[in-house]
């Protein structure tokens, strides 16, 4: 029995005669992704109107795209083009590290955007002493830092365990499921501690963000007037748009049965929260918030 050293990303290599065709489309999703991200980034830092709590996280959130898509997209374009590509044991694991960060990163931001239009809402009178510089920077230090912890002792756990024989992922990045389906080792101690961590890291912001929406729609619908709920609503109907768009493609991801019999529907899926959903965002918080396209015109004019 020989311990393998590094692994084979088998990516999309059945869809023979496709692989060039797809690298055209998800480069040209990928550059947009970078394109619009940079664009909100740039944006929120140039124009002095938008130094507000809520595109100060805006500006973190765009950032963290960025990180989010580099992890993944680079890699899977190569698998596209190679059909059966090498990845060292190390660098699958960095993948995989930077990769569950990000993610448990982007949860908290998640719920910190929905507590901060949470409280403009349902507090309002109390929104500049909750959500102040030293407290936005707090939310923030806070969400990088649990973020990147989060998935410290799960990456220990999975490189840790024995992978022999078999050493081709059928994915196109090193993720958690295709990883364990090849350890010829006990992985309880391993699916334990990534069901605490989900639970702690993924589901306990989601429930954070779920319950300051309940809050902000019941006070939303209290609102005597229909331009004052729509006004209400306006505010933070970008932000809910994410958050069903995000959670609910990670939901179907991870929830589904992991059998082998499902690895190409698990890969279809996972390209929903890894290449479609940071594409759709920067376009979310553009068209569908005035103050950005505002700032943006203005940036425009500057420029021309």
């Amino acid at each position: 029995m020989t311990e393998i050293s590094e692994f084979i990303l088998l990516g999309f290599g059945d869809l023979h005669g496709l692989q060039f065709f797809l690298f055209g489309i998800f480069l040209t999703i990928y550059v947009m992704t970078l394109v619009g991200n940079i664009v909100i980034l740039t944006v929120v830092l140039a124009d002095h109107s938008l130094h507000k709590p809520m595109y100060f996280f805006l500006g973190h959130f765009s950032f963290l795209e960025i990180g989010y898509t580099t992890t993944i997209e680079p890699t899977m374009l190569k698998t596209l083009l190679s059909a059966h590509e090498p990845i060292s044991f190390s660098a699958c694991a960095c993948q995989f590290y930077f990769f569950a960060a990000l993610v448990a990163t982007e949860c908290f931001f998640l719920a910190v955007m929905s507590y901060d239009r949470y409280i403009a809402i349902c507090s309002p009178l109390h929104y500049s002493s909750i959500m102040n510089h030293w407290g936005c920077l707090q939310l923030a230090g806070a969400s990088w830092m649990t973020g990147f912890m989060a998935p410290v002792l799960l990456m220990v756990l999975i490189f840790q365990l024995t992978f022999c024989a078999a050493s081709e992922i059928d994915h196109f990045f090193c993720d958690l499921k295709p990883i364990m389906n090849l350890a010829c080792t006990d992985t309880q101690a391993a699916e334990m501690t990534s069901f605490i961590c989900t639970s702690l890291f993924a589901f306990g912001p989601f429930l954070l963000t779920l319950a300051s929406y309940i809050h902000i729609i019941s006070t939303i619908l209290r609102i005597p007037s229909t331009i004052g709920k729509q006004r209400a609503f306006s505010t933070c109907s970008s932000h809910l748009t994410v958050v069903t768009l995000y959670y609910g493609t990670l939901g179907l991801v991870y929830g589904f049965p992991s059998g082998p019999q499902y690895a190409d529907l698990l890969k279809f899926l996972s390209l929903l929260y890894t290449v479609l959903t940071p594409a759709l965002n920067p376009i979310i918080y553009t068209l569908r918030n005035k103050d950005v396209k505002v700032a943006l015109r203005k940036l425009l004019q500057i420029r021309m």
